[in-house]
């Protein structure tokens, strides 16, 4: 589950009094053990409301009112987003923190709304559409989404780890090279990420549709995806930077994407307008999702 750890206000918080340098210090060592055990995702103080503004609606009406507010302790101070297991797990964490402020404080945690909290309301489109969103934010290509059929692939498949998967490239240098005589004459090339392994491990197949009937080479692979929806992102850059879009898409995306995602190979697919001379055009990244 994700929260919100908020950090209170104070009368010194509002009076624009800065922590000293070994209350930094201190934080700064629990936000390195936050970061260690996986649960911090975004963090930042909050200038005094004095720097800020309220928009406040009523009907089609909206009133700007400057900051201070008077309210110093409804105010907030300063946040953190963290991924816990349970409510638990934040006060946990919460009652290992420093106290943030140079006088007596309080913290706040509040679970964030998660899709499966809307029920029937949050309908697959609008969770597909909150995912675009979600990717545009991330600096990717919002995806579009669609149902993918049957495809039977042959191809050559090597085994990587993260560490190793620089010499996909190389890969695909010998492959093109024999493609045609897996399907002559193949405009579209498929690379698959498939037999995943939780140490990170992974096969990858550098492919073609295969042809109905017909002995394969010597030294090929066949594989057959069945029918899946996708999430299907453009990656517009140079094929270089092809393996960021891909991290950005598993590391920050899909966690927090709010849709299911399938135990399956997923794969890049390389249209005709892909242009091996440039290295650009024609490059997809299509993710499965769980029906």
């Amino acid at each position: 589950m994700k929260v919100m750890v908020i950090v209170k206000a104070t009368r010194a918080s509002e009076a624009g009094e800065m922590p000293g340098s070994e209350l930094l210090a201190a934080m700064g060592r629990f936000n390195e053990e936050l970061a260690k055990a996986g649960i911090l995702v975004d963090a930042a103080g909050l200038k005094p409301s004095s720097a800020g503004a309220r928009v406040l609606f009523s009907g089609e009406s909206r009133t700007v009112v400057d900051g201070p507010f008077i309210e110093t302790n409804e105010l907030i101070a300063g946040y953190w987003l963290w991924n816990v297991k349970s409510l638990t797990e934040a006060v946990d964490w919460v009652k290992k923190c420093p106290n943030p402020m140079t006088e007596d404080s309080d913290i706040e945690i509040r679970p964030l709304f998660g899709p499966e909290d809307f029920g029937e309301s949050f309908t697959p489109e609008l969770r597909e559409q909150e995912a675009a969103v979600r990717a545009r934010t991330l600096g990717l290509n919002p995806p579009t989404f669609r149902d993918g059929p049957t495809l039977s692939l042959a191809g050559v498949s090597r085994s990587y780890t993260r560490e190793t998967r620089s010499g996909i490239p190389a890969q695909w240098e010998g492959f093109v090279a024999r493609a045609g005589e897996i399907s002559g004459g193949a405009s579209t090339f498929y690379g698959v990420c498939w037999n995943s392994k939780p140490d990170c491990s992974f096969d990858y197949l550098t492919a073609v549709e295969r042809p109905s009937g017909g002995a394969l080479p010597p030294g090929v692979t066949s594989l057959t995806l069945a029918p899946s929806r996708y999430a299907v992102f453009d990656h517009t850059g140079h094929v270089s930077a092809l393996p960021e879009t891909i991290d950005t898409i598993w590391a920050k995306w899909a966690p927090g994407c709010g849709l299911s995602l399938a135990d399956a190979p997923c794969f890049e697919r390389y249209t005709p307008e892909y242009d091996g001379r440039t290295g650009t055009g024609g490059m997809e990244v299509w993710i499965p999702l769980r029906s």
